[in-house]
């Protein structure tokens, strides 16, 4: 059985071929079958596709019909951005989560707390 890297997590996972359309990622569920994980796809093609006969595909991710579909077995390389992303969790998990939003009725927004920073202060007995 051939083994290729998913797109979606860079993890390696062995299937027959042909890939059935159903069949999913053992550690993300993404789906296989979808042109993402195909050795035709290449964003800098028109429709994305190296295959000029291939139809059109809306979502790249999901599964799809497509008869040209074939398993890329490159060596998965995350997206420009994917490190950055898995950074930030960590430090949000380390950290307690990222900023909190103000709520609505409750809490000054922040104009109003750096205005109050700044605010002169009128001296004792002035007034």
């Amino acid at each position: 059985m051939p083994t290729f890297p998913c797109r979606a997590c860079g993890a390696p996972f062995t299937i027959d071929e042909p890939v059935p359309r159903d069949a999913e990622c053992p550690q993300c569920h993404a789906d296989v079958r979808a042109c993402v994980n195909c050795r035709h796809y290449d964003p800098a093609y028109h429709n994305a596709c190296r295959e000029t006969a291939a139809d059109p595909v809306d979502d790249r991710r999901r599964r799809n019909f497509c008869e040209y579909f074939s398993p890329n077995r490159a060596p998965f390389v995350a997206p420009p951005g994917a490190a950055a992303d898995a950074a930030r969790a960590k430090l949000d998990a380390l950290f307690g989560g990222g900023a909190k939003p103000a709520s609505p009725g409750g809490t000054a927004s922040a104009r109003e707390n750096l205005e109050k920073l700044f605010e002169k202060k009128r001296p004792a007995g002035d007034g």
